[in-house]
């Protein structure tokens, strides 16, 4: 493996127990019974121990959008034609897409980084980090190098590195790439051995003549790559995508930088199960938003251990379910800054 990326693998250390310790001692002196809030408390004593802080604070915090295309579309896997992805990008530069307007409402800023668009993109607000014009056709060969995956990987730990020089510290992850929902089930087959048709699902609204024909594309290019379960760079390499490797890159340095990272749905949880068998060490670091009505979304938070906190029916990506857990966030680290204990408020305690 690079070197970098082993070094940075090195940088993740366990959750801060202390931390975790004082703020569990501090939920349980706030005026509640205790576990009455759940999921909030749940959430503020991780984030105690991501960040080693009792009462954090994330005045400034991003979701990584990462864009790319995929060549497997020439199977006529997706709804929308790959012209849509470069469209999307400029739509999200003008503000103008669904996790531009969660992520105002949420105080959030919207990093997009073209690591694999394929189109010449041109705009001051955009993150220009291409390692190459969309992925090969999977179905007929690997996706990419493994010496791209390994560049897209690293693409998503400068961004994140540069962005916690600058006082970020929360982030979420966020994908564009018409076909990716295709790469994505191929990546879950091949780290678990599940069947095409229990992961591959709709995506962008396909009928179930296409569906199968997803299927059937998806369990070819697993036959013919034949990608090692065992090597997670190898199945990112042959049958993910590069935004789904630069998201991997991005979990990856949030968790050595102590910074928790939100998972968006299905392509970003496909990225956060790539970086788990990359570093298991990560896992503490992964903050679930959403359950997709992506199929295979639940097989994926399975693997990675993780407990949706919204149910809420969305399947879009970019983000959405990511900005949209950064408001639970906030208020759970809140609870923790601003509410009175039993002593302040002068509430008598439970014997």
């Amino acid at each position: 493996m690079n070197e970098r990326l082993n070094q940075l693998i090195a940088q993740i250390k366990p959750l801060d127990e202390q931390a975790i310790q004082s703020a569990i001692e501090h939920q349980n002196q706030l005026t509640k019974p205790p576990g009455s809030l759940g999921v909030l408390e749940q959430v503020a004593i991780q984030v105690a121990g991501i960040t080693g802080e009792v009462k954090p604070q994330f005045e400034k915090k991003a979701v990584i959008v990462m864009a790319g295309d995929h060549g497997v579309c020439e199977e006529g896997v997706s709804a929308f034609p790959s012209e849509v992805t470069p469209q999307m990008v400029y739509n999200f530069l003008r503000g103008g897409a669904a996790v531009n307007v969660l992520s105002r409402e949420a105080g959030a800023d919207v990093v997009c980084v073209d690591i694999g668009v394929n189109a010449d993109l041109d705009d001051p607000k955009l993150v220009s980090r291409k390692v190459r014009k969309g992925t090969a056709n999977m179905a007929k060969g690997p996706a990419m190098s493994r010496e791209e995956a390994i560049s897209a990987i690293l693409v998503g730990v400068d961004i994140v590195e540069q962005y916690v020089r600058e006082g970020y510290r929360l982030f979420s992850t966020g994908e564009m790439g018409i076909g990716n929902t295709t790469a994505s089930a191929a990546m879950l087959c091949a780290f678990t051995g599940m069947e095409p048709e229990e992961a591959v699902g709709h995506g962008t609204g396909i009928g179930d003549a296409q569906w199968k024909h997803k299927c059937n594309v998806v369990r070819q290019a697993l036959e013919i790559n034949a990608p090692n379960r065992e090597d997670a760079l190898d199945v990112l390499a042959k049958v993910g995508g590069l935004e789904i490797a630069g998201l991997t890159g991005v979990i990856l340095a949030a968790a050595a930088n102590q910074v928790p990272v939100v998972i968006d749905g299905f392509i970003s949880s496909a990225a956060a199960l790539a970086a788990v068998r990359l570093a298991p060490a990560v896992q503490p670091y992964l903050i679930g938003s959403h359950l997709s009505e992506e199929r295979g979304h639940t097989a994926l938070l399975s693997e990675l251990k993780l407990n949706p906190c919204l149910h809420v029916q969305m399947r879009l990506g970019e983000g959405t379910g990511g900005v949209l857990m950064f408001q639970l966030i906030d208020a759970a680290v809140r609870i923790m800054r601003e509410m009175a204990t039993f002593a302040e408020a002068g509430v008598t305690n439970k014997e």
